[in-house]
């Protein structure tokens, strides 16, 4: 009896009815895409290292360094603890202005290319999340 009971409320739930008969939606959340860009910096610190661990989709760590002494605006970008880079100093106003206000930003790899040329090798996105 208990379960069928089970079965009965696993098959609703992929069903997407609510137990009142109502059908049940989706949380909406929103992200709005605010800009792609390389890694700075990314021969430079964990990246190269990092390399074979690193897949598209992978969420990264977006930390804002106010006191940075080359860039007032510098975000480093961190996967997993390990800084990866920068998002670059042409491309992080917005972004730093943005987390300076407190609002939510989420990043993720979305290209990896294998090439010498380290402006080319890791590609991520900076959402903002509504």
């Amino acid at each position: 009896m208990m379960l069928r009971r089970q079965f009965f409320r696993s098959l609703i739930a992929l069903a997407g009815l609510l137990p009142g008969g109502g059908i049940a939606r989706p949380v909406q959340t929103r992200a709005i895409l605010l800009q792609t860009s390389p890694v700075a910096g990314f021969q430079y610190h964990a990246g190269e290292t990092l390399w074979p661990l690193l897949h598209e989709g992978q969420a990264l760590d977006l930390v804002r360094e106010p006191h940075n002494p080359y860039d007032k605006k510098a975000i480093r970008v961190d996967w997993n603890g390990s800084k990866l880079g920068y998002v670059p100093r042409l491309e992080n106003h917005a972004v730093a202005q943005l987390l300076d206000r407190g609002e939510k930003l989420s990043a993720r790899i979305v290209a990896l290319k294998n090439s010498r040329n380290p402006w080319k090798r890791a590609r991520f996105e900076v959402l903002l999340q509504g």
